[in-house]
């Protein structure tokens, strides 16, 4: 039997966001700071879940309140790299500090849908949660995307592959871990690729130091291995590589390149990630938006735009997108007022976020192999 959920139960402005990663917590502080009533539905559970290195960029003269706002909890207002896991920890903080915010995790989304009142989201246990608007948070796969845009459902593979693995320094031998003046990120190339050895501050409360040894390796010589594991089908990305998944011979493949050429830290840091299963190969994937809304729903985040990694620009893009829609429903989103509330958002971000895009694919076009 369908539950129904007007959110909150409440005549206030609401909304409901699909998605509790980074682009769907900022997203519902960014809206709470209005005053919305917000419910944030997650496919999976609240145990802590682990990323990369992002690159966050620092508070500067002209940006909003939200948007300096949103930037100094991620990164206390510092252009750093930060480990995605402490971000989250920190917007899921942030987050479970309004009483307007009901973060539900375990929330699996079959579909969602809209009228002239309300947008709703449809569990797969059949509940239905309504609001004024209802924004989609969810990701390169994104069921939301698949409403607003059905022509154009999925981002495809830009041609190359990531291997993303992170160590925590105190692991590695100490005459091997870096100084506290090594260059947080460093730029290496081998033959069938390049690595970004980066060194993230991991702690969860900003200020506080603890550190890890961030490899990002950028590889185009393993679209075969890719294609056969089932990770692509097409140009359509399904999934990415598990540690488990990868096969003994690539293993050893990937230590001996490892060793041959990359230099301290970031060798050991790699072939520990290796030993230990903290590494995962992610196939590359790219998407220009055509539109970011329809009537009264929206997309934020990866489910709207999904640039190559090596433009650094993903996560920034990301928190701009919450920043300008909490921006844009601080006169309300009752009735009419919801939708010209979506059609403003658009209207400030499409063109930017499709320039962002096409600017990553050059280096793919280039360094991608099909």
């Amino acid at each position: 039997m369908e539950k129904t959920t007007r959110n909150f139960e409440t005549q206030n402005d609401s909304a409901v966001i699909v998605g509790a990663s980074l682009s769907g917590l900022m997203t519902g502080i960014a809206l709470a700071r209005e005053g919305v009533s917000v419910i944030i539905l997650e496919k999976v559970g609240e145990e802590g879940r682990t990323g990369s290195g992002l690159q966050v960029d620092g508070v500067t003269f002209g940006q909003s309140k939200t948007e300096k706002f949103l930037r100094k909890i991620v990164s206390d207002g510092r252009k750093s790299v930060q480990l995605w896991s402490s971000i989250e920890s920190r917007l899921r903080a942030e987050a479970k500090k309004y009483s307007n915010i009901d973060l539900r995790y375990n929330t699996r989304i079959e579909a969602v849908d809209q009228d002239d009142d309300a947008a709703w989201a449809l569990t797969e246990k059949g509940e239905k949660f309504y609001g004024d608007l209802l924004i989609g948070a969810d990701g390169h796969h994104s069921i939301v995307r698949r409403h607003v845009a059905p022509d154009k459902p999925d981002a495809t593979f830009a041609g190359y592959m990531v291997w993303l693995a992170s160590t925590d320094e105190n692991s590695l031998p100490e005459e091997l871990r870096p100084s506290p003046h090594h260059p947080e990120v460093q730029f290496l190339n081998s033959f069938n690729g390049f690595l970004i050895g980066s060194i993230i501050d991991s702690g969860t409360e900003p200020g506080k130091k603890s550190r890890r040894i961030g490899c990002t390796w950028y590889d185009h010589s393993r679209n075969d291995l890719l294609r056969r594991l089932g990770c692509i089908e097409g140009d359509v990305v399904h999934h990415s590589l598990s540690a488990s998944d990868i096969p003994e011979k690539t293993r050893t493949e990937l230590t001996r390149q490892v060793a041959a050429n990359w230099p301290e830290p970031w060798a050991s840091a790699m072939l520990h990630a290796l030993q230990t299963g903290n590494i995962t190969g992610t196939p590359i994937k790219e998407y220009i938006p055509e539109r970011l809304v329809k009537r009264r729903i929206a997309l934020v985040g990866d489910a709207a735009h999904v640039p190559a990694p090596i433009t650094a620009s993903g996560f920034n893009a990301s928190l701009k997108d919450a920043a300008e829609l909490g921006k844009c429903v601080a006169k309300g989103i009752k009735g009419r007022a919801a939708t010209l509330a979506l059609e403003k958002y658009e209207s400030s971000r499409l063109n930017k976020v499709q320039q962002m895009v096409a600017s990553g694919q050059w280096y793919s076009q280039s360094f991608g192999r099909l």
